[in-house]
């Protein structure tokens, strides 16, 4: 078969992702005649496709074509009400935006109303002009968000922006973690030889984490572990004391986080707990900063991660008190609980257990108001705060 259609035809296959460049235009002595690679690449397009495979550029394969032609960012992209815009790069934004948790219809390609609603959100959230046309900012602040945003770091966008915010109030913060191996404690009754070796690993891991997320917002994170060096330590950015004494002797201003996991008799047991120095209802002296630590830390972890909330209490400790600083206690969750322990040691779940510990002093040292949802916090909050606190 010859016609000068074939020609257009070949260009449109390569566009789609044909990689066999026997169909180039310049590759034959006439590109106008449907031949055995041309029909090869129709066919291998329509597979892909998932339409009926049978080498003829009917109705759906033209269709299919005309959608294949852009990839996102080949043009910018809006809504038009008499003639929607339709295509794969359509689809690919689409499919962004609600990962992004912003666009909650139908994944079909076209560029709808409701399409434009989650651009608009999206820029409002990139602080960019909400104008819901997707050109060149619009793509590079996504493709920016998109690589920085995966699955084990399962923040919305309304998070990683918060984050990008957050320099003002974490800046030069000093905040020392302290994993279960760095704390003299007692065994929790009944816990099998096991449970110290998984706890220790789980908060240690966890306390990584959050001293890499409090690095990237410009905190000062300190990691207490009395048999790792700062050498050793996965990521080269974390500085490692020995002890929570000798943190302390330098950082005497810092925040300290204890972490540890918890065991009980009853594989029923769950939950996250925190606790602070002191009893405010006894009316006996306590760390008020200890006590708004542990309050915010524990809401942010239950919102993020669905755990029973089991409280923020006052305790009489020696390490909640010693070290004349505001400090809060950390419990994880039950390494006796099934299901809470395979949370435990999942990666993605220690992720979003990092970014609570986060956002719960990031609350702390805005004191944003009770009216902003756990969770939430956005960048106008924080603006807001920052307004009315100079």
């Amino acid at each position: 078969m010859t016609d000068r259609r074939v020609v257009g035809l070949r260009e449109r296959l390569l566009r789609a992702g044909a990689t066999d460049t026997a169909i180039a235009v310049d590759a034959v002595s006439d590109p106008s005649v449907f031949d055995g690679p041309v029909d090869r690449a129709v066919r291998g397009f329509q597979q892909h496709k998932g339409l009926i495979v049978d080498g003829v550029v009917g109705p759906e394969t033209e269709s299919a074509l005309n959608d294949a032609q852009y990839s996102l960012g080949d043009r910018p992209l809006s809504f038009r009400e008499e003639h929607p815009l339709h295509g794969e790069d359509v689809a690919e934004l689409q499919t962004n935006l609600s990962l992004l948790g912003f666009y909650y219809g139908h994944l079909d390609g076209t560029f709808t109303r409701q399409t434009e609603y989650a651009v608009r959100e999206l820029q409002s959230s990139l602080g960019l002009p909400a104008d819901g046309v997707v050109a060149l900012d619009t793509l590079t602040g996504l493709a920016r968000v998109s690589k920085k945003i995966t699955s084990s770091k399962a923040f919305s966008l309304r998070d990683h922006r918060r984050l990008e915010s957050l320099s003002e109030a974490l800046r030069d913060r000093e905040v020392i973690l302290v994993p279960s191996g760095a704390i003299t404690q007692e065994d929790p009754e009944g816990a099998p030889e096991f449970f110290n070796r998984d706890q220790d690993e789980i908060t240690r891991d966890v306390a990584l984490r959050t001293c890499d997320l409090l690095r990237t917002v410009g905190a000062a994170p300190l990691l207490v572990d009395p048999v790792t060096t700062s050498a050793e330590t996965p990521s080269a950015s974390v500085t490692v004391a020995g002890s929570t004494g000798e943190a302390l002797a330098e950082h005497p201003a810092a925040l300290v986080l204890y972490l540890q996991c918890d065991w009980n008799r009853s594989p029923q047991a769950q939950g996250v707990a925190t606790f602070f120095w002191g009893d405010p209802a006894s009316g006996q002296p306590h760390a008020p900063i200890g006590e708004l630590a542990s309050t915010m830390i524990l809401r942010e972890l239950v919102a993020r991660t669905g755990a029973q909330d089991l409280g923020a209490h006052g305790r009489q400790w020696h390490a909640l008190r010693s070290g004349g600083t505001a400090a809060a206690w950390v419990a994880l969750g039950y390494l006796s609980h099934q299901d809470e322990a395979a949370n435990l040691r999942d990666d993605t779940y220690r992720a979003r257990l990092a970014e609570s510990l986060l956002c719960g002093l990031q609350r702390v040292l805005t004191r944003s108001p009770e009216s902003t949802a756990t969770g939430t916090m956005s960048l106008k909050d924080i603006q807001s705060y920052y307004r009315r606190n100079p």
